[in-house]
């Protein structure tokens, strides 16, 4: 709980800094589309273990200010992330589906800041050897990220974010981002 308070506070401090950065700067707009791919650490019962992450998102962002703009986010993702050996025991982390909102602030011309928050619902798998079954958990997920543009429409990103979920499941993701704006 103090990380996520640490990050809010901080990424609070910082948004609240950039405005003055943003005059004159125009605020992102419209939709967009990206590829996801990081690393994804697991914590459930006291165990943590690590995966690759990798997915699909998009999102549509409404200039409200000069260098301001909120947006909507949809993600879908999947994950390596595993433990145990599928002949005795295994838990293997599957889809995770993401919507929610952001906040982002050009810094520049070229550059801009976001946080963001929503909700988030995990799939995780457990065999036995013999038997598979999965289970869905509710959860919610706070980030921040920068996205810094390439040409006209490209971008690349990168991004943090912290997903609590039901029954003590958490995940720590660092992401990075190649997308397209329309």
């Amino acid at each position: 709980m103090k990380k996520i308070l640490f990050a809010t506070a901080a990424t609070a401090a910082v948004l609240g800094a950039t405005p003055a950065l943003a005059q004159g700067i125009p605020a992102v707009a419209g939709p967009r589309v990206e590829a996801v791919v990081g690393y994804d650490r697991v914590k459930a019962l006291g165990e943590k273990d690590g995966g690759v992450l990798f997915g699909l998102g998009a999102g549509y962002d409404f200039a409200v200010g000069n260098g301001v703009s909120l947006g909507a986010d949809i993600e879908a993702t999947d994950s390596t992330q595993k433990e145990g050996d599928p002949d005795i025991a295994e838990v293997k982390a599957g889809r995770d589906l993401y919507a929610g909102g952001r906040v982002t602030v050009a810094v520049s011309p070229s550059a801009n800041l976001y946080v963001k928050a929503g909700y988030t619902n995990a799939r995780f798998k457990a065999t036995d050897g013999e038997v598979t079954e999965s289970e869905n958990f509710d959860g919610f997920r706070v980030g921040a990220g920068g996205q810094y543009n390439v040409s006209n429409k490209a971008y690349v990103g990168a991004e943090y974010r912290y997903s609590n979920y039901e029954s003590g499941l958490s995940r720590n993701q660092v992401a990075v981002t190649v997308g397209t704006r329309f």
